[in-house]
């Protein structure tokens, strides 16, 4: 036998020891049950032999076989919610094989020269990650009945991150894919399979028990329910670990012979991929989805984020040339629709957008994205910087000819001019700055909590499932090929932490400013792939505002911006136009 094949073998044997382990946990639960059966037993049968006879052992008769019957109804109880609860599921973009039959053929052939079961289906997650899911549970089979007919059940979900997809060579991702796609062999095996399911079960009870909208009495049995899984799901946790441990490094061995060579280089693009994907949505899409719009090209995107990270960065010099190869997405009959699909899925995971669009949570295409955000963003975080400072009773800066742009009575009233932010800020110092943040603070915080909450995704699943729990949402897009999938409403995760209040004092004083380029010198709003938000003027990106903006906001010196505006031809006591 090979090196790789006693790998593949020690990590197996492995996996099902840890497994056993797993499903002995279970079974001591249920001996633990049993014992004040057997022992209620063991009375009634010394009674009716005449044994055990008279007034004690009849009390301790009685006591045990009511602490007997307790135990066992507790015992049918927490099985029950354990085998019924349905465990979560992962936020994806389902893919029908009518929409990607390039695809699935290139998995089945993987799954072939890998000498396993193929996945049963495939599905998009917006992140740079590729899994296999588990999805047998019944009510995970009842929702994916309409889409996986014919399709194995037991087999595991492949789960491919979309910008692998965009950014990755068909070989590339072939060879990326491999070490996942052979964990479909593992995962066949009945006491793995068992364990996993013995643990997804207990997962999600203690995340049943955990719910806040349940009744009170709902919630007092729950929780002693809870606090019994999440008893046994602590006492299997180590073994479950490294039961998934072993099953990677069985899967991994297996996958040696399959593109080897390859791969090594395609986890270089994984990273790389992981580096673009987390600049776009933290510095592109992140302030889209702050003005109601969410770009609809991510992937895309990604591909030009990825592109201009292998101009800037030696490091990635190269990279580009691969793109002359057959990209993956061309795996996809429609990558556009397929894109946009995960793009959605994107802004509700990482902001919390709504499920739809509508008229405040609209879709936004890379060509119009600096008017329609850059722009839009600059003035409505001017216009709130100018209306906290109104409300703090700061004067406006009034000069001979100024008019508030729009003005109909043509009243000489001063206009919102940079000059009046950059006198408040540089005639009182830090104090000044700190007023002036904590303002905005605050009006940032009362706009938040007067936005709606999301719209739920449409479903066309059953509302609940016996244990309360929430059943999938299904957006359908292009005629049940493609489907929004995940637990509604999704979780949140938050791509950075709030701002601080200096920080946002330093946007708005920058969104000021560009204003004021934008009105007064020519300049024009831009995207920059990596740094998002952009000012351009005569074309070229200006990266040495920020200097300025600092000195200004942290030091109250206003000298070093006047400085780059008097360069620019800016003019800081001209009115701007605001939202």
């Amino acid at each position: 036998m090979s090196d790789s094949g006693v790998g593949e073998e020690i990590g197996a044997q492995g996996a099902r020891a840890r497994a056993l382990a797993v499903l002995r946990v279970r079974s001591r639960a249920a001996a633990v049950a049993l014992l004040p059966a057997a022992a209620a037993v063991v009375l009634l049968v010394g009674g009716a032999t005449g044994r055990l006879t008279g007034g004690s052992w009849d009390a301790a008769r009685w006591a045990v076989t009511g602490v007997a019957v307790a135990v066992l109804l507790c015992a049918a109880a927490v099985a029950a919610v354990i085998t019924r609860a349905r465990p979560a599921l992962s936020p994806t973009v389902e893919i029908a094989e009518r929409s990607a039959p390039d695809l699935y053929r290139l998995v089945r052939d993987l799954a072939d020269r890998l000498n396993v079961p193929a996945p049963s289906s495939i599905a998009l997650t917006p992140d740079c990650d590729s899994w296999l899911e588990d999805r047998t549970h019944p009510a995970h089979a009842r929702a994916d009945a309409p889409r996986t007919s014919g399709a194995s059940s037991a087999a595991p979900v492949l789960v491919i991150g979309s910008p692998f997809l965009w950014w990755m060579r068909v070989a590339e991702l072939r060879a990326v894919l491999a070490p996942v796609v052979a964990g479909t062999g593992p995962a066949a095996h009945p006491d793995i399979a068992a364990a996993r399911r013995f643990v997804r079960g207990l997962d999600a009870a203690v995340a049943l028990a955990g719910r806040r909208d349940l009744g009170l009495i709902r919630r007092a049995a729950l929780g002693l329910v809870g606090r019994i899984a999440r008893l046994m799901l602590r006492a299997c946790a180590e073994h479950a670990a490294l039961m998934e441990r072993g099953v990677a490094s069985a899967a991994s061995e297996r996958a040696q012979g399959v593109d080897y060579g390859l791969r090594i280089v395609a986890q270089e693009q994984v990273g790389l991929a992981y580096a673009g994907w987390d600049r776009l949505l933290t510095r592109v899409a992140l302030p889209a989805w702050r003005m109601g719009r969410w770009p609809s090209r991510l992937d895309v995107g990604v591909v030009s984020a990825l592109t201009e990270l292998s101009r800037r960065d030696r490091l990635a010099e190269g990279f580009t040339s691969r793109l002359g190869e057959r990209p993956a997405c061309d795996l996809l009959e429609e990558p556009g629709a397929v894109d946009e699909a995960a793009s959605l899925l994107a802004a509700r995971l990482f902001h919390g957008g709504p499920a739809v669009s509508g008229p405040d949570w609209s879709p936004v295409d890379w060509q119009q994205y600096p008017e329609e955000v850059v722009d839009r963003k600059w003035r409505t975080e001017a216009a709130r910087l100018h209306r906290v400072l109104d409300d703090m009773g700061v004067r406006r800066s009034a000069r001979p000819g100024d008019w508030t742009p729009g003005d109909p009575a043509g009243v000489a009233v001063p206009g919102p001019t940079l000059d009046r932010v950059m006198a408040h800020l540089a005639g009182q110092g830090e104090e000044a700055g700190d007023l002036l943040a904590a303002g905005i603070s605050a009006e940032v915080a009362r706009e938040e909590a007067e936005t709606p909450p999301p719209a739920s995704a449409p479903s066309h699943t059953p509302p609940s499932t016996a244990t309360g729990a929430t059943a999938p949402a299904t957006l359908d897009t292009t005629g049940d090929a493609l489907a929004l999938r995940g637990t509604d409403p999704l979780p949140l995760f938050p791509l950075m932490p709030p701002r601080t209040g200096r920080e946002l004092l330093a946007d708005h004083v920058t969104a000021m400013v560009c204003c004021a380029a934008v009105d007064t010198a020519g300049a024009a709003p831009g995207l920059d792939w990596l740094d998002g938000p952009a000012l351009l003027m005569d074309g070229k990106r200006r990266t040495d505002l920020a200097g300025g903006v600092l000195s200004l906001v942290e030091d109250g010196d206003g000298e070093p911006l006047r400085m780059w505006l008097a360069s620019t031809g800016v003019r800081p006591e001209k009115p701007v136009r605001l939202v």
